[in-house]
């Protein structure tokens, strides 16, 4: 993985997001992994869209698929969020490990825009 698509690790588990529009864009199924919202990740984050429809989320107008590595090393699209809307998200699932989560997000979001600034 380059700069542009990197793995970050959260409490020991690894989060891919790549470098998107200028902002970094995390896959959403690995954050559910993170959050173990569930034992089938895929499957929450599915019933979470239509779950946030109904709140009046439409996550269609937010998500974003881009092609990230997937445990076989081929690129697969891959449900991505920005950090703003992965906050929605998150907010939306009931785990404990959720604000710890969203703090580290918020973290890594500022260490890219230090980055940026410095590269200027």
């Amino acid at each position: 993985m380059d700069e542009e698509n990197a793995l970050v690790v959260f409490q020991g588990k690894e989060i891919r997001r790549t470098w998107h529009n200028n902002e970094w864009y995390f896959s959403i199924i690995d954050v559910m992994n993170v959050l173990e919202a569930s034992t089938l990740p895929k499957r929450y984050w599915s019933d979470l869209k239509t779950k946030l429809a109904n709140d009046g989320f439409e996550a269609y107008d937010k998500i974003v698929q881009l092609r990230l590595p997937a445990e076989d090393g081929k690129l697969r699209d891959t449900d991505c969020a920005n950090t703003k809307y992965m906050f929605r998200i998150i907010q939306s699932i009931p785990s404990p490990k959720a604000e710890p989560f969203k703090l580290w997000l918020a973290q890594v979001g500022y260490e890219r825009v230090q980055e940026i600034e410095i590269s200027n």
